[in-house]
């Protein structure tokens, strides 16, 4: 006759089994759901919940570290692109990427050219790269001047790489940075070894003059700051992003987010179990 102990145990077992049965991705799967409401409210009109936990789980399956990350940070993350109606993956707009065993928000050189369009006081804005068959000149001071004709053919190696904006009062700003620059900027980045500067880097180069360039544009304050969301990891949704660039950081494995939601879901498991034990 099975003991009162017996029968604990084989409930307690059935519910790990329960558990390990649901994989990494069905658990994010599940959370982004559950946080449908929040995600809808930070998204543009234009954006909905339903298409942004798509694309954060084909973001997961082509990153398969991400599933190795904290729960909390990959949702942090996706909450970071909602919040600035960013699309994260293919498009170019922002790139969510494991960090340790956390997950890091980087927004790209599509994504920073969306947020300045969006202040309304800028007509066109782009960058461009000049290889050193290209002929290039460039001048500072009260008249400044910019001259690029691309080469033909056989470019060769990367020199400079520039970015311009038009405002539709009819000045404009430019910036342009060798590759040495580049180069040092990069190496500060704790995302320099992977991702878009492995895989794009001549867009990541790009989005580097333009974030350089960000304060002289006239844009709002709100909308500078958003520009201080890029290479970030956030803890879990409701704190605040912490950067990574420059700086390394101690990250605290688990979040205080992450840590209620399982004793949530522990006490909840216990309950049935005592449910059904009484029922003996």
């Amino acid at each position: 006759m099975a003991t009162n102990q017996d029968i604990k145990n084989q409930l307690s077992s059935r519910a790990n089994q329960s558990a390990q049965k649901q994989s990494p991705e069905q658990t994010i799967a599940a959370y982004l759901k559950r946080m449908g409401p929040e995600i809808e409210k930070a998204l543009p009109s234009h954006m909905n919940a339903d298409r942004m936990a798509r694309i954060a789980l084909t973001t997961m399956r082509t990153t398969p570290k991400l599933l190795e990350c904290n729960v909390s940070s990959l949702l942090g993350a996706v909450m970071q692109a909602a919040q600035l109606g960013l699309e994260p993956g293919l498009i170019g707009h922002c790139y969510i990427l494991p960090y340790g065993r956390e997950a890091q928000f980087i927004i790209g050189y599509k994504g920073m050219i969306d947020l300045a369009r969006r202040s309304g006081n800028i007509e066109s804005i782009y960058a461009h790269t000049v290889y050193e068959a290209d002929e290039f000149d460039y001048e500072l001071g009260l008249h400044p001047k910019l001259h690029h004709k691309p080469a033909t053919g056989r470019r060769g190696e990367m020199k400079y790489v520039y970015a311009v904006a038009h405002f539709k009062d009819g000045g404009y700003q430019f910036e342009v940075m060798d590759k040495e620059e580049i180069e040092k900027r990069r190496s500060r980045s704790k995302a320099s070894k992977n991702g878009p500067w492995v895989t794009d880097y001549e867009e990541m180069a790009k989005k580097t003059v333009i974030r350089h360039m960000w304060k002289y544009l006239p844009i709002s304050i709100e909308m500078q700051q958003q520009a201080t969301q890029d290479e970030v990891v956030r803890k879990d949704i409701t704190s605040d992003p912490v950067s990574v660039y420059n700086d390394a950081i101690e990250i605290d494995i688990s979040s205080a987010e992450s840590v209620r939601m399982e004793e949530e879901k522990q006490d909840s498991s216990a309950a049935e179990n005592e449910s059904l034990f009484d029922t003996q």
